[in-house]
């Protein structure tokens, strides 16, 4: 039943925008802090920005600091990502994630504790 969908990824050239949605189903988002990450051929998973449960607290990766920016709305059970000022560095196949708890913090935003992923998007910035 739990289930998360990742869409709004495609390709776009250096400095352009896109906007990630997470679209959450089967659980109470009201319990749940949410991530986004992302993953380049040949790297590791790396946290890219988190939100609390009430969106309250963001936190965000210093690589895209001052360029992305996540939200999310409760009642619809989404969370967003919105990518302005790309560079080719970010490409990458973008995933959301669920952890449970109220609260997070940028120490806490890395792939452990948590559980469940979604497919992911793929973004691709070139020229």
């Amino acid at each position: 039943q739990l289930q998360l969908v990742e869409s709004g990824g495609g390709l776009v050239q250096p400095g352009g925008s896109l906007r990630l949605s997470c679209a959450a189903s089967g659980f109470t988002a009201d319990y749940y802090t949410i991530g986004w990450f992302r993953q380049a051929p040949g790297k590791e998973r790396e946290g890219v920005s988190c939100i609390s449960n009430n969106g309250g607290i963001r936190t965000y990766a210093d690589s895209v600091k001052g360029r992305f920016t996540i939200s999310r709305d409760n009642a619809n059970n989404t969370v967003y990502l919105q990518m302005n000022s790309l560079k080719e560095e970010d490409t990458a196949i973008y995933y959301c994630a669920t952890r449970r708890g109220i609260t997070i913090t940028q120490a806490l935003c890395t792939t452990a504790g948590f559980g469940f992923w979604g497919q992911g998007t793929q973004v691709t910035v070139s020229s």
